[in-house]
């Protein structure tokens, strides 16, 4: 079992969760963080730290695609282990529908 990062995370970008980490599993692209599911020891700290809600456990239904997509992203992108400011307007697109098809970038972000 891993934790997942999912579509909410897109243009938000809030990294609360990067700095309880444990074991540092956090890889981060242009506008989103993705989990790597193979370093993630499913400790659960990170869920709660998240403002947007957009960590989600993978025994959750449905979250197939999300589970490709952070497998995929943290082979390329690179590790971030502290936090940054998120995107001056974050609270903006937080909860909007529909993120990935319109704003989902896989260019991969600065990483620490």
């Amino acid at each position: 079992m891993t934790y997942v990062v999912t579509e909410n995370c897109i243009k938000c970008k809030y990294m609360d969760c990067v700095e309880v980490c444990p074991v540092d599993c956090f890889y981060e692209g242009e506008n989103m963080l993705v989990i790597h599911p193979d370093e993630c020891i499913d400790c659960g700290v990170c869920e709660p730290e998240c403002p947007a809600e957009a960590i989600k456990s993978d025994a959750e239904p449905g979250l197939e695609q999300w589970l490709k997509l952070n497998a995929d992203m943290a082979k390329t992108w690179p590790n971030i282990t502290q936090k940054k400011d998120p995107p001056a307007d974050a609270k903006e697109f937080d909860g909007v529908p529909g993120k990935y098809e319109k704003f989902f970038s896989a260019n991969p972000g600065e990483g620490d």
